[in-house]
């Protein structure tokens, strides 16, 4: 092995530095090469899927094709894996479900007026049209890996769903098992009926503000805590420190823990945030509080002196403003707005769910959070 003849070299800053840089880029190199050929690998398999569709129109050839296709690709390639009967029927699958314009205009342009020009593929609603609508659903999935794909294909049939999902999963680079989750909690259902509460649009700027509505969630199914009723606050983040992966797959896809009960001092007091965490893609800390019990207007001012530490004592040079995240049993959204009006800093307001779904001997026979909200106001009415 050939070794450098001047050694202090080896010990000098700038080289030890200078070597870390080279690591970083060529990281940085695998991942885009790593990118590039997944992205060539799905638009291969559109392109499979379609060539078998159209065949099969045009001259009538049954299903039985298909296995022919893939020993002929097989033979044509040996040691290759990607070409199995299977893979080739899951890519005429994926074409037929993405290119079909009486299906997906109305959802992509939808989507286009939502987002503006922030899409790279997007165009504007008003110049969209059926062939760039598709051409968009082409390069949106090439944008995941094949696994992804085939989980939203099999566990979705919604077109809107699905078009949530992989947007979600190309911008947030979600790995099968996070996606799994986040379809099994229901995170699109939750996204789009379910009001979010936060001041983000005021306290951040516009691009950051959408990030960071886009992590959040209107409300957190816990129950893989295995709790049937509430708890004390404590015994909570207990829970949820030891359920930390399942908690983790909840949040969704870029949280680091950072530390639970972590300490900040102003003078010589202490305080401690309850949990801490680090977004790797909005590049910031959030920290969460927790409360078994609902909302209350003092607990946006608290969180708002914690940011305000945060932000002064642990912020990273380059980070993004810290945020905050309220986690409560419920929550009124008239109330969290006028708690969050004047508060500078970016907070959220979500509640929580022990049990994502009743007993089935007590489906029916329980009020909603809705209905028990119009009782108590009925009662207060009544009492005035």
């Amino acid at each position: 092995m050939k070794k450098l003849r001047d050694a202090t070299l080896i010990i000098s800053p700038d080289y030890l530095q200078f070597i870390e840089e080279l690591k970083a880029r060529v990281v940085s190199a695998r991942v885009t090469a790593a990118r590039a050929i997944t992205h060539e690998a799905i638009l291969l398999y559109w392109d499979i899927g379609r060539g078998i569709v159209e065949k099969q129109k045009l001259h009538a050839w049954g299903e039985s094709v298909i296995d022919q296709v893939s020993i002929d690709l097989l033979n044509a390639f040996p040691g290759t894996t990607g070409y199995s009967p299977r893979n080739l029927r899951s890519a005429r699958q994926l074409y037929l479900s993405y290119s079909d314009p009486a299906i997906w205009l109305q959802p992509v342009a939808k989507l286009a007026k939502q987002a503006g020009t922030t899409e790279i593929w997007l165009q504007p609603a008003a110049k969209l049209t059926a062939e760039s609508a598709i051409e968009f659903l082409r390069q949106l999935v090439a944008e995941i890996p094949w696994g992804q794909n085939l989980l939203i294909l099999n566990k979705l049939t919604d077109p809107t769903a699905r078009l949530w999902y992989l947007r979600a999963t190309a911008r947030f680079g979600w790995s099968r098992n996070v996606l799994l989750n986040q379809i099994k909690a229901g995170a699109y259902e939750r996204a789009v009926t379910d009001k979010k509460t936060h001041n983000f649009d005021l306290a951040l700027p516009e691009h950051f503000a959408e990030q960071a509505d886009e992590m959040l969630k209107s409300s957190y199914s816990l129950d893989f805590l295995g709790l049937g009723k509430a708890v004390k606050e404590r015994e909570l983040e207990d829970r949820l420190i030891s359920r930390l992966q399942a908690f983790l797959l909840e949040l969704g896809y870029g949280f680091c823990f950072v530390g639970r009960q972590h300490r900040i001092t102003l003078g010589k007091k202490e305080y401690f945030i309850d949990l801490l965490f680090y977004h790797r893609f909005l590049k910031a800390l959030v920290a969460f509080d927790l409360k078994v019990g609902p909302f209350e207007p003092e607990f946006a001012g608290k969180m708002d002196f914690y940011l305000n530490l945060l932000n002064d004592k642990e912020r990273g040079p380059d980070d993004q403003p810290s945020i905050g995240i309220i986690l409560c049993a419920e929550k009124d959204d008239v109330e969290v707005e006028y708690a969050l009006r004047s508060k500078a800093n970016p907070i959220g307001v979500a509640a929580y769910q022990l049990q994502s779904k009743l007993p089935s001997e007590l489906k029916g026979k329980l009020p909603t959070a809705k209905q028990l909200a119009e009782i108590v106001r009925v009662e207060m009415d009544a009492e005035k």
